[in-house]
């Protein structure tokens, strides 16, 4: 069994937590272990060190060999150039293509919280049982939807066609990446719907084949980088090539294009929740709606439905709020109610045009 965790991306909707020098991959937003540790934990022991691999951008690789120092230094994955989902996930599977083709692997992300670990371990060793018995076949772990969020991928299921023991397996229907509010509210009403985590398990030389018919100008490039692998030429044309693949989310390029007998779905709850918003992190962790989230030396009073987070040793009291969000980090603080959180954005941009890119 081989896993790719996915630990790229810059992570800017956490600011002033996540920042460019250090993306919220690799910060402790829950506990004291980044989320990219717990990622890699929950493979462990089941996934030998040898079948673990990450991929992310070459100015992290640093960051990944501090956190993971066990990782083998072949299986760090380092993008000389980000350029989306499709372009990280093809590279992998041309160059597994070449190594283990029938092999089967797991693509994970980095930034995710899943609350019921052993749930989670024993539906996937069962799923890389079942796609070793089906190579034609994607299998695609669903999360039992728990409201209308449109921040997620949402995977429509048909009947019952096999059973992993306690786990159903639904025949594949589509994909929807990132639909809009109205399209969500309407999903979630709907039992044949669940979240995409984006995980799935799929064999290499299948993988591979999606990108020959739904992406033939990536799958040529890639197929050149697989050609060069193991070769003293494979790092120059890798800074090479890579960085003139398609900037293209995998959803969009091979995933909403998939025939429906090319996949199947198991959906199960999880705990799963893409903790890449702060307004995500704080329905995976809330309890009740009104309790507040914090993190460090915090005290509140009458303050309720709150997310106040201290990265300092300074002490941080709260007095008469609701629904705000209050994150103090040694350079920087930033307050604001919480339905402004999606214009973090809009701050970032601002203190880059007036000269202040340090703090980004």
């Amino acid at each position: 069994m081989k896993a790719v965790i996915f630990a790229g991306g810059a992570g800017t909707r956490m600011w002033p937590v996540s920042r460019k020098s250090s993306p919220k991959q690799f910060e402790k937003i829950i506990g004291d272990k980044s989320t990219l540790q717990l990622a890699v934990e929950r493979l462990r022991p089941e996934f030998d060190w040898s079948n673990i691999y990450i991929a992310t951008g070459k100015e992290y690789s640093s960051l990944v060999r501090r956190q993971i120092p066990l990782l083998p230094q072949p299986n760090l994955i380092a993008e000389p150039e980000m350029r989306d989902v499709a372009a990280a996930v093809g590279y992998v599977a041309a160059i597994f293509a070449k190594t283990s083709p029938h092999e089967p692997f797991i693509i994970l992300w980095s930034d995710h919280l899943v609350a019921q670990v052993e749930v989670f371990k024993k539906l996937i060793t069962l799923g890389f049982d079942y796609v070793s018995h089906h190579q034609d076949k994607i299998l695609f772990i669903g999360q039992k939807a728990r409201f209308a969020n449109q921040n997620v991928g949402w995977i429509a299921t048909g009947k019952v066609i096999n059973h992993l023991k306690q786990f159903n397996v639904h025949e594949f229907v589509s994909l929807h990446y990132r639909p809009t509010l109205q399209e969500t509210r309407v999903f979630f009403h709907r039992p044949n719907f669940s979240w995409n985590p984006g995980y799935f398990i799929v064999t290499p030389k299948f993988l591979i084949s999606l990108y020959q018919r739904f992406m033939p100008d990536m799958y040529r490039q890639l197929i050149l980088l697989q050609k060069s692998y193991s070769t003293p030429n494979h790092l120059r044309q890798f800074q090479d090539i890579y960085p003139k693949l398609e900037k293209i989310h995998f959803d969009k390029a091979i995933l909403e294009r998939l025939d429906p007998q090319h996949a199947v779905v198991v959906s199960a709850d999880l705990g799963w929740s893409d903790i890449g918003t702060w307004e995500a992190l704080k329905e995976a962790l809330q309890t009740h709606p009104s309790d507040n989230l914090t993190k460090g030396q915090v005290v509140t009073h009458q303050t309720q439905n709150s997310l106040i987070y201290n990265y300092t040793s300074q002490l941080v009291a709260t007095l008469d709020l609701e629904g705000m969000l209050v994150i103090v980090t040694p350079d920087v603080i930033m307050v604001c109610p919480q339905e402004s959180v999606p214009d973090i954005k809009k701050v970032i941009q601002e203190l880059e045009a007036t000269g202040n890119s340090q703090y980004t």
